[in-house]
């Protein structure tokens, strides 16, 4: 005999499956074709009419997926020992899942600091500019800060930290001792000489206590660093002036002496051996200086969002752009999102985050994270020109407070708008202290020119991120170009007007609603069903014993009203379910029989209302402010339910019923979010709000292709809703078992919240099932209970925090207790514990989600940031090989350990990504260019990076820009050479470029195409020289067209440079001098590239040599004028013994003899 059961598992007998532990959702050989068709299984699960005859379930050919059905005859002497069996292992089994979870460390936010320290010290402003009194970094700006924070009360709210002045050993972290000797010599100078060693950087100004404050505002962000590793408090911030970020190695630059955030980065890996720091910079100025700090070193991950504008704006370097990622082993670990145009806002902010910082955040999993905060990207501030608000700042420390187990620190960088600072600065604040973020007031989705930044930078990255490799998505341009321009009309100018913004007051923050006695709704005939009773108790119990239930306010329940159940549910159907009470045991087995995977008791009906109810008293404490957020452990589950007929263990459909409740108490059509993350499709839930654009529905669940339960096509990523409400139905449909964290994440980060930010809702409802969890029997995924927790805290920052969790599936009673637990810590405001990703997300995962977001991209704007492909079909998918990131050499960056998965994935290659046979030109082999390995030590990099700056400036930042009287100036100034930024290498071989050439119709080379012309002078390259400090021209021999007019320099080529292993042998057919422009067919002053050997023309023709290595990476080039080889990374000559042997053949080519004096 075979028992059948539903949601597509099958128990035959004798099975060893404690509770019915089947995994539900496999396939089975004698599964109907009723599974697969969509119209059969609606019909499958609407109520059989009572004059029909009664059937038995065991012979009924579509009752073959249910679950809970059973025979029912009385048991046999076999049944009876397979339960005996079944006992057993229910006992080994719980013991072993109890022993696999005590790993889990789930109490860590209970053990965690509460509290967010504030440095702020009425010292910081004894300096302002002596000969300037409109200079805009002033005094003032602290005063506008405080104040703001004494009117909103955030001062007492806060923990006070008293500031000290860092140490000079402590600034040599990042400083040179004669820099730091020079700045505190300044205590001593009269205004004269402070003002010639000002005027000999760019954009500072100096005061006789410039360097006292610039010691204690240093010393600030190191009491918080301390504080914070210290477990004295959570997070913090620090009030300080003179800014940091720009500051480098000896140079004062933008406002800022000493670099306060890279010196707590070096003081947490020295003091606290602190192994991996993000550090975030959202000034509207690039912070060169950091990035110059750790552009070598993987334990700092440095993220900078920031205005560029093809480099004409501050501080001018190519350095700033997307390309630069980093070199040597910290290739990889620096990311610039550049923005090429003022009045960017919060939506262009926050899909930054979502689409590259925080995927890159978790798999780097930063154990500590440090914020330059500059707040000159707000609206209506004189710098920055952008339209940011204090509410968009609010979302951004939001999300990183998910990362490091909450261990965040913000520090004080720019900001000139004194209204908009300070309120920048207190939104912040509400949200460290654990305030929700405020609704934003046109959240929209990022425009076209972010979307293609944020493009450009991912392809610069994906090569060393395993968790942003993207499919070939696709968007139809010609479709979407019509409505880009109308609603780029439509957004029109932004005011700068700042929203005013309140913050709640509440005495609770989360409610709880649970009644026991829903447990009185079981299973009469099995005790084995896996939807028991028992799954409340536990919860509740767990909730208990960590303390978590005392921390919420218990909220009375209530059973949901005929009217709230007819919102939803017909009333034939309530009326139908409400019969039961009074029918007896046998009529209540058929009766069940008559649903797809139901069984009904005469409690059915009271716990069904009941747990609805309970979902409805728990919005409207939301809604009414009584709480922030709420859960409900309640039973049965809803989220199957149909307007009329029950299905897979659900009566009515709590989550729908209190979104309608909440809409009608509130009087209009209050927009809601609905995320489902149970295993299974909530079909019930899509089928009822099918048509409503003001319903949202988001659902994660296994699919298989239409065999998992509930069976069908309705789950499928087609499915998108229909009349006003097409779109508004998103389904990601998993085809496998073994979903995890990392695949829920990359779906958070690329698909719904992207959606969820655009959609703004007012409210939102998670069908909170947990059967993903890991060790669930009927999931067979790997969702952890840390993993939950930090889906709930990324969901926190919408609708104003307004989230109510109501539980739904969920069938192993430890996981489903732990993930629950896991969850109300992120509502009550714990941070997310450390969330360890054993692996990145599957290909299977992946593919699923793109699938999705190619069927929504026509809707949600947001869905459009990726890769495009060339409108004629040119770009094609590419294998290339990731570079696993390893720690520097460096004594810093000792003892750091890679994620694990990283650590398993050695082998695809440690240094630099294979070239791909497509990368390959027809006269040159695979086998020739498919391998560049780096073999060049820290050291050598170093020492080469040195002799290329010396060439150029004293440093490696903006180089010598001309002097303006005031920053205004400064920024407007767009020469060559302050924009050049001096010599630093800007872009190493390992980089996307060298990996995948990019499509002619990808973003990237739209904004290659576009920048071209802006960035040509910042760009040096072999016919056009090289900066050495003034503004003077350097010519190549070969640039002899302007002799008469020219000034040439002697320019002493490097010996040896980190990129010559890109030189590849020279091709068989040899080389052709004479041989045109690939491009332009010119014959005039061309030059070949050593890795491909393509030919093409110099700058001062068409540039064509220039494009090929932007869009290429390829870093030698070799002129066929006068033999000179150009490295654009380094920007500089090379003269070494790899290039001899196709030195040689062009000199034989053009002179009929070698070479003279080779070496």
């Amino acid at each position: 005999m075979e028992r059948k059961a539903g949601k597509g598992w099958f128990v035959k007998k004798g099975c060893g499956f404690r509770d019915w532990n089947c995994v539900r959702g496999q396939s089975s050989p004698t599964m109907t074709s009723t599974g697969q068709d969509s119209n059969t299984t609606r019909q499958r699960r609407s109520r059989h009419s009572p004059q029909s005859p009664l059937q038995d379930s065991s012979v009924t050919l579509k009752r073959s997926v249910k679950k809970g059905a059973i025979s029912c005859s009385s048991p046999n002497l076999a049944e009876v020992k397979k339960r005996g069996k079944m006992k057993k292992l229910s006992q080994a089994t719980e013991e072993d899942l109890v022993v696999g979870l005590q790993g889990l460390d789930l109490n860590l936010q209970s053990k965690a600091q509460v509290g967010t320290g504030l440095v702020f010290d009425e010292q910081l402003n004894e300096f302002h500019c002596l000969w300037d009194d409109s200079f805009p970094e002033g005094p003032e700006r602290l005063h506008a800060i405080k104040e703001q924070l004494i009117q909103e009360g955030l001062l007492d709210r806060c923990v006070s930290f008293q500031a000290r002045f860092a140490e000079k050993e402590e600034l040599m972290l990042v400083h040179s001792l004669e820099y730091i000797d020079l700045m505190e010599t300044t205590q001593y100078m009269n205004e004269g000489e402070l003002r010639v060693l000002a005027d000999t950087y760019d954009s500072v100004y100096l005061h006789p206590n410039s360097y006292t404050c610039a010691c204690l505002a240093s010393g600030s962000v190191l009491r918080l660093v301390d504080a914070v590793l210290g477990a004295e408090i959570r997070n913090g911030m620090a009030v300080i002036r003179p800014p940091g970020h720009h500051a480098q190695h000896s140079l004062m630059d933008g406002y800022c002496m000493f670099n306060h955030v890279a010196v707590a980065a070096r003081y947490a890996q020295k003091k606290h051996h602190i192994q991996r720091v993000l550090i975030v910079d959202w000034d509207v100025h690039h912070g060169q200086g950091t990035q110059f700090t750790f552009d070598q070193d993987p334990s700092v991950l440095y993220f900078s969002i920031h205005r560029y504008e093809q480099g004409r704006f501050w501080p001018h370097l190519k350095a700033s752009n997307w390309s630069t990622t980093g070199f040597g082993q910290g290739q990889g670990y620096t990311i610039n999102v550049p923005w090429n145009q003022v009045g960017m806002r919060d939506a262009d902010y926050i899909a930054a985050f979502l689409h590259i910082l925080l995927p890159v955040a978790f798999e780097f999993q930063p154990q500590l994270v440090l914020v330059a905060a500059g707040f000159d990207a707000l609206q209506g501030d004189p710098k920055g020109e952008m339209a940011a608000t204090p509410a968009g700042f609010a979302q951004l420390t939001h999300l990183l407070m998910g990362l490091a187990g909450g261990k965040l620190i913000l520090s004080l960088e720019g900001g000139y708008n004194l209204r908009s600072l300070a309120e920048g600065v207190s939104a912040s604040l509400h949200t460290l202290l654990g305030d929700p973020c405020p609704m934003l007031e046109s959240p929209g989705a990022p425009c076209p020119s972010a979307q293609t930044s944020l493009s450009c930078t991912l392809e610069a990255l994906e090569p060393f991120w395993e968790v942003l490799v993207r499919s070939a998505e696709t968007v139809e341009e010609d479709n979407l170009e019509e409505e880009n321009t109308e609603e780029n009309e439509d957004e029109g100018p932004w005011e700068p007007v700042l929203p005013i913004l309140t913050w709640p007051v509440l005495q609770d923050r989360t409610g709880l609603v649970y009644d026991q006695r829903m447990m009185s709704h079981c299973n009469l005939w099995d005790n084995h069903h896996p939807e028991t009773p028992q799954r409340i108790l536990r919860i509740m119990c767990h909730l208990e014993e960590l303390g978590l239930a005392s921390r919420c306010l218990i909220l009375p329940v209530r059973p949901a009203t005929d009217t709230e159940l007819l919102t939803c549910h017909s009333s034939e159907y309530v009326e139908c379910l409400r019969a039961t009470e009074k029918m007896k045991t046998r009529d209540l087995h058929r009766e069940g029989a008559n649903f797809d995977s139901i069984y009904i008791c005469p409690s059915t009906f009271a716990c069904a209302q009941l747990a609805t109810g309970a979902a409805c008293r728990l919005v409207e404490a939301v809604l009414s402010g009584e709480v922030l957020n709420g859960i409900a452990v309640v039973r049965p589950p809803g989220h199957h339910a149909e307007q009329d007929a029950a299905c897979g263990f659900c009566f009515f459909n709590s989550v729908a019923v209190a979104a309608r409740h909440a809409q009608a108490i509130s009087g209009r059509a209050l927009r809601i979010l609905i995320v489902d993350w149970d295993i299974h499709h909530g079909n019930g839930t899509q089928h009822i709000f099918e048509d409503d654009p003001s319903v949202l529905y988001v659902s994660l669940h296994r699919y298989d292709h239409g065999a998992f339960f509930p069976m069908g096509d309705e789950g499928a990523s087609s499915q998108i809703g229909r009349a006003a409400g097409e779109g508004f139905t998103v389904n990601v449909a998993w085809n496998g078992p073994r979903m995890g964290d990392a695949d829920y994440l990359a779906a958070w980060h690329r698909l719904v919240l992207p959606i969820a930010y655009e959609f703004n809702p007012e409210l939102v409802l998670v069908s909170a099932g947990f059967d993903a969890a890991r060790g669930d029997p009927l999931g067979g995924c790997q969702v952890s209970p840390e993993g939950y927790a930090h889906l709930t805290h990324l969901l926190m920052g919408l609708a104003s925090g307004h989230i109510v969790l109501i539980l739904e599936g969920g069938y192993n009673l430890t996981s489903i207790s732990e993930s629950m637990a896991a969850c109300t810590h992120s509502l009550l405001g714990d941070p997310p514990p450390l969330l360890t990703l054993s692996r990145p997300p599957q290909s299977g995962a992946l593919a699923s989600i793109s699938e999705t977001i190619q069927v929504h991209q026509k809707y949600w704007r947001s869905l459009r940031v990726m890769k495009v492909e060339d409108k004629e079909g040119s770009y094609k998918s590419k294998s290339f090989t990731k570079k696993v990131p390893q720690p520097a050499n460096s004594e810093s960056a000792k003892g750091i350990t890679a994620p694990e998965w990283k650590v398993l994935e050695e082998s695809k290659g440690k240094a630099t990504p294979a070239l791909s046979a497509e990368e390959s030109t027809l006269s040159q082999t695979k086998s020739e260019t498919s391998k560049v390995v780096l073999t060049q030590d820290q050291s050598s990099e170093s020492a080469t990076r040195e002799a290329t700056m010396d060439q150029a400036t004293s440093e490696e930042t903006v180089g010598e820009a001309p002097k303006a009287t005031t920053g205004e100036d400064l920024l407007d100034q767009t020469t060559a050479e302050e924009a050049m930024g001096g010599t630093k290498p800007i872009q190493s071989l390992l980089t996307s470029r060298t990996e995948k050439k990019t499509p002619a119709g990808s973003p990237v080379q739209k904004t290659l195409e576009a920048q071209t012309a802006e960035e040509e002078s910042l760009l040096g390259e072999a016919a056009g020289g090289q900066d050495v400090g003034d503004s003077k021209l350097t010519m190549g021999s070969g640039d002899l067209s302007g002799m008469d007019q020219a000034i040439f320099y002697a320019m002493t080529p490097l010996s040896w440079c980190p990129h010559l292993v890109a030189v590849c042998p020279i091709p068989v057919a040899g080389l052709d001098v004479t041989q045109p422009c690939e491009d332009c067919g010119t014959l005039e002053e061309n030059w070949v590239c050593l890795s491909c050997y393509q030919v093409y023309c110099s700058r001062y023709i068409n540039a064509h040599m220039v494009r090929h290595h932007e869009a290429s990476g390829h870093p030698l080039v070799l002129s066929y004028t006068d033999l000179s080889t150009w490295c654009y990374p380094c920007q500089a000559y090379v003269h070494h013994q790899a290039l001899l042997d196709v030195k040689n053949i062009i000199h034989q080519y053009k002179f009929g003899e070698n070479m003279p004096h080779p070496h």
